[in-house]
């Protein structure tokens, strides 16, 4: 398994195939999930997402967690199965209680947005906060947006703030946008239009919707020296931030 994945990180799929199919036969899971992922997105070999739900679905009875947020994921969108969103959060939640953080986060936002299952801020909340303690930055983004909202808890500006620094700093453009809208409100963090500012300049660059809400409000405050000193923070990279 460690040659295989050494050979799919450098690319070289059509070798790393070659060690897990007889793996896969076998009844290694993992394996089983990493040749349904190559069919999913036609890497090593032409994209055939019948075949990458037949291979998910021997992964997932295998009891993988990533072969089971996998199939999830090919019901969530609909993609070589019939949509199916029940589904797809059985799975989801399979393979989160199994530890899987991308399981966690899903799940999570399901839970949340309550349009594809029924709406559950409480558990919400927890899934996320499962995520974000390994290091998932939607998850932190998400736990500031609950505290704003006042889901699931009284609403606590500082918490959102805190935990938007924490998804903005680990690189989710989203959270960027929202940490930058609380410099601009003074909301939870003192008031500080070049951070704002710079915080949403990050926010664009990574194509974040939520950056538009706000960007032209901000920049309007600015002076051209005060434009360019949020400019050289937006530049700083997010390793190196003081």
């Amino acid at each position: 398994m460690a040659e295989a994945l050494a050979a799919a990180t450098a690319g070289q799929y059509e070798a790393a195939l070659n060690i897990w199919e007889p793996l896969a036969r076998a009844g290694n899971a993992r394996a089983q999930n990493n040749i349904g992922a190559c069919f999913v997105d036609g890497l090593g070999v032409d994209q055939d997402l019948d075949l990458a739900r037949r291979w998910l679905e021997l992964a997932a009875e295998g009891g993988d967690p990533v072969g089971r947020r996998n199939l999830a994921t090919l019901y969530f969108k609909g993609q070589g199965v019939a949509q199916d969103y029940a589904r797809a959060a059985e799975l989801y939640r399979a393979a989160a209680e199994d530890g899987d953080a991308p399981a966690q986060d899903m799940l999570s936002w399901m839970l949340l947005e309550g349009e594809v299952m029924s709406a559950d801020a409480t558990e919400a909340r927890r899934w996320a906060l499962a995520a974000a303690e390994q290091g998932v930055a939607s998850s932190m983004t998400r736990l500031g947006m609950i505290a704003h909202n006042a889901l699931d808890t009284d609403r606590d500006p500082v918490e959102a703030a805190r935990w938007w620094r924490k998804g903005a700093e680990a690189g989710d453009a989203d959270g960027q946008a929202m940490l930058g809208a609380a410099y601009h409100l003074g909301a939870g963090v003192p008031h500080d239009k070049i951070a704002a500012f710079a915080w949403l300049l990050r926010a664009r660059a990574g194509h974040s919707a939520l950056a538009d809400r706000f960007f032209e409000a901000v920049s309007a405050t600015l002076s051209p020296e005060e434009t360019a000193a949020a400019q050289r923070r937006a530049a700083i990279p997010l390793g190196e931030l003081p």
